[in-house]
Formats: C-alpha cells, sequence, structure tokens
C-alpha cells in the first residue's frame, strides 16, 4: 500500500508538471511506452564524437594533435560552465562560491598535467611537417579560452601591462578590446600588420567576444568576489582557490605552451616560427605579459615578480626538460 501511495503521489505531480502543455498525462506517458531505451552511445553521441577527428596530411601524430586540442576545447568549456553560474549567482554563497573556484581549477589541473602529451607525445619531425598544412590556423584562436579571461576579469586586467596607464581613461569595452595583450601575439610589432591569423579570428568572434564582455561588465568572477560582504571576501579558502586559478590561468598554462613551443620550434641560430606566425617567445612568458585576474589579492612585490621565476627556468641553459 506504501508503494502504491508513493506511486499516485508521483502521477499526481506528473499531471500538475504537464497540464499547462495542453496535453494530458496519458499522451506523455504513451510517448514513454513508444520510446527506445537509452544507451550510452547514444546519449554521448559517441560516434559523433569519434568522427570528427580529420587529419590533413598522412603523418600519424597529426590525429594526436587534434585530438589534443580537441580535449582541451572541452575542458574549456567545462570552465566556462562554472564560471557562468558564479557571473549569474545573485546569493553571495561562499561555499558556492568556493566550489566553482575549485572545479574550475580541478579542470586547470587536468589541462597542466595532460600537455606532456603535447610536449613529448609527438615526433618533432613529423610536426614541423603537418604543420604546414594547417595555416594559418592556430591554437591562438582557441575563442573560448578568451571568453574564459573575459569572465574572470574586466577588460583592464587584459591589457599588456606596459599600456595600461595610457588607456586608464577609457571607459568603453570596445575601446579597450581593441588594447587587449594577446592581439599583440599575432600583430608585427615593426608595421603594426596583424597577421592572417588574428584577422580571421577578429572577424569570426570579435561580437560574440564583445556581447559577452558587455553582459558581464559588471559581474566577472574578480567583480562578484569584490561585492562579497568582508567576512567572506577575507575567507582564506577562497583566496587561496582564486589565487590557485591566477596561477593556473596566467602561469603555469601559459608556461606549458612555452615547454611546447621550446620543444618544437626552437633552434640553434634561428626558432621556426609558430603555426599562424605569433611571436611565441614575446606572447608567451607570464612575466612579459603580466596577466592577472585578482590582482588586490597580491602584494606590489609579487605583481612586479610575476610568473618570472617559472620563465627563467625555463630560459635556462642548463634545463633540459623541453629538450630533446
Amino acid at each position: 500500500m506504501k508503494q502504491d501511495s508513493k506511486i499516485q503521489s508521483q502521477i499526481n505531480k506528473l499531471e500538475e508538471k504537464y497540464k499547462n502543455s495542453g496535453q494530458d498525462l496519458s499522451s506523455y506517458l504513451d510517448g514513454l511506452l513508444y520510446q527506445r531505451y537509452l544507451t550510452y552511445w547514444d546519449y554521448i553521441h559517441l560516434d559523433t564524437l569519434l568522427s570528427l577527428q580529420v587529419p590533413r596530411t598522412h603523418f600519424p601524430d597529426e590525429e594526436i594533435f587534434i585530438m589534443y586540442h580537441q580535449i582541451t576545447e572541452l575542458y574549456f568549456k567545462l570552465i566556462l560552465h562554472e564560471q557562468k553560474q558564479i557571473v549569474e549567482d545573485r546569493s553571495q554563497d561562499l561555499t558556492f562560491f568556493i566550489e566553482k573556484v575549485r572545479r574550475i581549477n580541478s579542470y586547470f589541473k587536468a589541462l597542466i598535467s595532460s600537455f606532456s602529451i603535447m610536449i613529448n607525445g609527438m615526433e618533432r619531425e613529423q610536426f614541423l611537417r603537418y604543420r604546414m598544412a594547417l595555416l594559418p590556423a592556430s591554437g591562438f584562436q582557441s575563442a573560448q579560452y578568451r571568453m574564459i579571461e573575459i569572465y574572470a576579469t574586466p577588460l583592464e586586467n587584459m591589457l599588456h601591462h606596459t599600456d595600461r596607464g595610457n588607456f586608464s581613461g577609457e571607459k568603453t569595452i570596445e575601446g579597450l578590446f581593441e588594447h587587449v595583450y594577446w592581439k599583440k601575439g599575432a600583430t608585427d610589432l615593426k608595421t603594426g600588420e596583424k597577421t592572417l591569423t588574428l584577422k580571421q579570428f577578429e572577424i569570426r568572434y570579435t561580437p560574440r567576444l564583445l556581447r559577452i564582455a558587455n553582459q558581464v561588465k559588471d559581474s566577472t568572477v574578480y567583480q562578484k568576489y569584490l561585492q562579497l560582504p568582508d567576512e567572506s571576501k577575507n575567507n582564506e579558502e577562497l583566496i587561496s582557490a582564486l589565487k590557485t586559478l591566477d596561477m593556473n590561468a596566467n602561469v603555469n598554462w601559459p608556461l606549458m605552451h612555452m615547454g611546447s613551443a621550446y620543444r618544437y620550434l626552437a633552434k640553434e641560430g634561428k626558432d621556426v616560427e609558430a603555426t599562424g606566425g605569433t611571436n611565441w617567445k614575446q606572447y608567451l612568458p607570464p612575466s612579459f605579459q603580466k596577466i592577472i585576474f585578482f590582482p588586490t589579492l597580491y602584494s606590489e612585490y609579487e605583481l612586479d615578480t610575476w610568473g618570472k621565476e617559472w620563465v627563467d627556468h625555463i630560459f635556462n641553459p642548463e634545463n633540459k626538460e623541453y629538450k630533446e
């Protein structure tokens, strides 16, 4: 009898749920009868997922290159999924905030630790050959990563540190966006000419990135933190999680890219240009860009020496980690 009562209660709730749909509950129950059982491969669209690796050359390692970047983009989507929840939340619940930032850090940790696939998982000779078939495509063109940055902190913090004083009076999103740090990474500093990689990216994604930047101009993750009550804002767990996020996104992640670029593109006499023509030695080092999502969490010394120790480690001639 107890089970029957539970089932009847569930039926009543379903009737309430569907009464405004224009169909009675019986129609939906018929749909359940006709519906096929859900399988794992259908649920995650496995066959479609496994068909998305389409190499442009015959080199076997190109497929590794494609899959790793696709996996990376899925992790970026997970990070954005958590960021959006922080940005949209109005409860100022400390536990919620900490949990979301910790999830983001777990995704970054997985990305950073997996980058050995890129550094040590491909033959350099194969990479230098099949990359010529990819021009001007470049990981620089990851729009999701630019979205992660926009959700994280105001655009004022995304300018190259040498430019921030020059645009301190600029308040429009559009004006600041023109001077974000990563645009310099694909611009010839002598001529001011943008690479095709950057031109393609701007045409495809500038409207979307500007729309997001305007949507979150007062509610980035950093601003959400600053709007918390003092007791929550001073919480050590939250501060630690945010600083870890800063270190993951703005030091460890770009430095793993540096390690990969150093292995595949650096050589005695003259470096090989990056795919897409970006100046990786100027664009990737954290100490050159000094991009920091949550600047008020750090001392002046920490801000001034941002990422320097790690960069010195990578460019130390005695460091063999990224050499063959």
